[in-house]
């Protein structure tokens, strides 16, 4: 009779595995939401939908231009080009996008976030000060590192996280990201430039700022470096 205690812990666990592996399968995008008549509205799902396989082409999994540099004459300094799936069809359901990052020199990737994909960064050409804060529950600590040619560094999935180009010369990097359409929050633009506008007494108590201060930001063009 000893084991059955065995037997029933054995159980539990087997349980509890199942239910922690049971979970609905990741946004691919902002949001979904539920029809109770489906044919009475565009489809769509999570995802995009998929060709028959016989009709796949190389083209389908094929992109080029990431050699080219991109554009930095704006007020953030930099250019993102994003290879994900609209770009890279066979990209659908693989979880994977890669990007190219211009910097112009003192130019920066603002404090922004991805809610559906780490990224992991390698430095091509020049040098970056990079970084990522953590949750409120690790108590907002700022994890930094200045990299040079050659060096990688890590994006925890939704980490508020930037670059910026400490040098007077243009820098280049590439970056991966587990997810076909990891998204991108830029902090500054979401929070002032939303539409409609945030109440500017919400973000003066939340800032701990005069109202004035948040009237000057929420009229002020921002500019998103995305492409």
């Amino acid at each position: 009779m000893k084991s059955v205690p065995f037997l029933l812990t054995l159980t539990a666990l087997a349980l509890a595995s199942f239910i922690a592996s049971a979970s609905d399968p990741s946004p691919l995008q902002d949001f979904c939401v539920a029809v109770d008549e489906p044919h009475k509205a565009s489809v769509f799902v999570n995802g995009k939908f998929c060709k028959d396989p016989k009709l796949a082409k190389a083209e389908d999994f094929f992109f080029s231009g990431l050699n080219v540099p991109r554009d930095t004459h704006n007020p953030v300094g930099s250019n993102v080009t994003q290879v994900n799936v609209d770009l890279i069809p066979g990209l659908n359901t693989l979880g994977i996008t890669l990007a190219r990052i211009d910097y112009a020199p003192y130019g920066q990737n603002p404090p922004h976030t991805h809610p559906r994909g780490s990224e992991i960064l390698v430095v091509a050409k020049g040098t970056l000060y990079v970084g990522f804060v953590s949750s409120n529950q690790d108590g907002n600590r700022l994890f930094t590192k200045v990299l040079k040619e050659g060096d990688v560094f890590v994006f925890p999935i939704g980490m508020i996280h930037f670059q910026f180009n400490p040098r007077h010369v243009p820098a280049v990097a590439f970056a991966g990201l587990s997810s076909q359409n990891a998204g991108t929050i830029t902090i500054a633009n979401s929070v002032f430039g939303s539409d409609p506008a945030i109440n500017p007494d919400v973000l003066a108590k939340a800032f701990q700022v005069d109202k004035n201060v948040i009237d000057k930001l929420q009229k002020q063009f921002w500019f998103g470096n995305d492409n």
